[in-house]
């Protein structure tokens, strides 16, 4: 199964920022990401937390982001949500008694733990403000 907390993370980030100063709900979020605001509103808790965000109750309130959106990395990001690794191993643990089955997990699991690794590194060089710009074509 596919974890996408990481990506709807980012895109929460990235909505909250191109509309800083302005309060959003969990609704308006959740209608940009194609969503259920509940999910959303975990998301946000988790993100709270960390002191990533803040919400402000009532008729004019919704959620802000507290932090610069040029000094949260995709990597630290990715820290705080953990969809998991990348690369699964078997379901089912494999056959014990072929020289492949036996062995399969151990051998693998150097090669996954390697590109996991340089995956969170290069996670590290990319932040909010960087998709930010991607998302809407622009230096700013």
């Amino acid at each position: 199964m596919v974890n996408c907390r990481f990506t709807v993370a980012i895109h929460v980030l990235c909505l909250l920022a191109a509309r800083h100063p302005q309060p959003l709900t969990s609704e308006f979020i959740a209608g940009s990401v194609n969503t259920n605001p509940v999910v959303i509103r975990r998301l946000l808790g988790l993100l709270r937390k960390v002191g990533l965000v803040k919400s402000q109750p009532g008729v004019s309130g919704g959620w802000e982001l507290l932090v610069k959106p040029e000094s949260i990395t995709l990597g630290g990001l990715y820290q705080i949500v953990r969809p998991g690794t990348v690369f699964a191993m078997h379901s089912q643990q494999p056959n014990v008694l072929c020289p492949v089955g036996r062995n399969i997990q151990r051998g693998l699991g150097v090669h996954y733990q390697k590109a996991q690794a340089a995956m969170e590194a290069e996670l590290d060089h990319t932040t909010i403000a960087d998709v930010l710009k991607d998302v809407l074509g622009t230096t700013k």
